[in-house]
């Protein structure tokens, strides 16, 4: 499942124009799409079909093997991305650098397929009658694999996933690209640091318990998190290794067991510089979501993490508030999302479902009895138990 695996991301700084946030989503039809990657890439389509997205199109497409061809990889996804994401085509071409820079530094990222002119990526113009839109079209290899929301995550699992989020981001410390500038995203909405922009998005909750819970947790924010903010060590973060962005793949393990080990990163259009103790934390809240046990998945991941970047004290005190922060960005920008876009309600509601659930869970526990637990099982690894 090669897409944006949640609800909207994107940058809504802009304001709240709905029409051009309506009309910004591309709409090819397959053989629209099948003839971009001829053009474009230079490449024969035996198959296209769309795979679901948010604000973006993307499809899986399957190549023609030629004499000429008949090495490289069969299949690929084309991302066609929305008008006000290519009028930032910088952004984009830093994203490309870092996938491959990951690819190259030996994550399993997917590869950039150059167009015919070598290029990265192509910017096309489309006449619509009324106006011409312009979009960016990039062509990826497909990664194999299942998001891991489809199967059970076994606490080694989830110790993994910890332990990729940190030398994600301890790679990322050595890429340099002229334009990474581009990642410090000042007011995008889903860095966490910018929880405070959710209050005008509060009244999509309506006036009940959920928003009560979630303008406590934004007090709390500005209390103890802002004024901590020079506490923390700074670094690029993915931003958004959720259940959906992560796949896998089983393998037999030495006693004969299926094992998964991940066979793929997805989707790095979340990336601007933010924290260590950010990207831990978003990476337990949507492990958390799939999750029977939810509250015992922070200690796991943290595990993991810490076993490339231990956290200090400070940053460790603020995961609780961390953790429920990114609860309350997907919560309340689903819940706006779906006011502007009805007709996907059910796509964009993933998180909510259990969401919810897991955000009130935490609270009526309280900070001090959820990091015991996490703090606990964090430490039990060191002993070797957990592993």
């Amino acid at each position: 499942m090669q897409q944006k695996g949640m609800q909207e991301k994107k940058d809504m700084s802009s304001g709240d124009d709905r029409q051009s946030e309506t009309l910004a989503k591309p709409t090819f039809s397959e053989v629209q799409a099948s003839a971009l990657v001829e053009s474009i890439f230079g490449l024969q389509v035996s198959k296209i079909r769309p795979l679901p997205s948010y604000d973006d199109q993307n499809f899986h497409v399957y190549i023609s093997r030629t004499k000429d061809s008949t090495d490289g990889p069969a299949e690929y996804v084309l991302k066609i991305s929305n008008t006000e994401a290519s009028k930032n085509p910088d952004l984009i071409e830093v994203q490309n650098h870092i996938i491959m820079f990951l690819k190259a530094a030996g994550f399993p990222t997917a590869s950039v397929c150059p167009t015919k002119g070598d290029n990265i990526t192509s910017l096309m113009s489309v006449d619509s009658g009324s106006e011409i839109r312009s979009y960016l079209v990039r062509l990826l290899t497909y990664l194999p694999g299942r998001p891991i929301a489809e199967v059970p995550i076994s606490p080694r699992l989830l110790y993994e996933i910890g332990r990729l989020a940190a030398k994600l981001d301890k790679t990322l410390e050595k890429f340099h690209h002229p334009k990474l500038n581009i990642l410090h995203r000042e007011n995008f909405i889903w860095n966490l640091k910018n929880v405070p922009l959710l209050e005008k998005y509060l009244y999509a909750l309506g006036e009940n318990r959920s928003q009560k819970m979630v303008e406590q947790v934004i007090q709390l924010f500005k209390e103890e998190v802002m004024t901590k903010l020079s506490h923390f060590r700074e670094c690029i973060n993915h931003g958004d290794l959720n259940d959906h962005n992560i796949l896998i793949e089983s393998s037999k393990s030495a006693c004969g067991d299926a094992e998964y080990q991940v066979s793929g990163i997805l989707d790095f259009g979340d990336m601007s510089y933010g924290y260590y103790v950010f990207e831990v934390a978003i990476t337990i809240m949507y492990m958390m979501i799939e999750s029977k046990n939810p509250i015992q998945v922070g200690g796991h991941v943290l595990a993991g993490f810490e076993s490339i970047i231990p956290l200090t004290a400070v940053e460790r005190g603020a995961l609780f508030l961390l953790v429920c922060s990114r609860f309350c960005q997907s919560l309340v920008m689903a819940a706006y999302t779906c006011q502007l876009h009805p007709e996907n309600k059910d796509y964009l509601m993933i998180t909510a479902k259990t969401g919810w659930k897991h955000l009130q869970q935490m609270f009526d526990m309280g900070q001090k009895a959820v990091e015991e637990i996490w703090f606990e099982t964090a430490k039990s690894y060191e002993s070797g138990i957990s592993m």
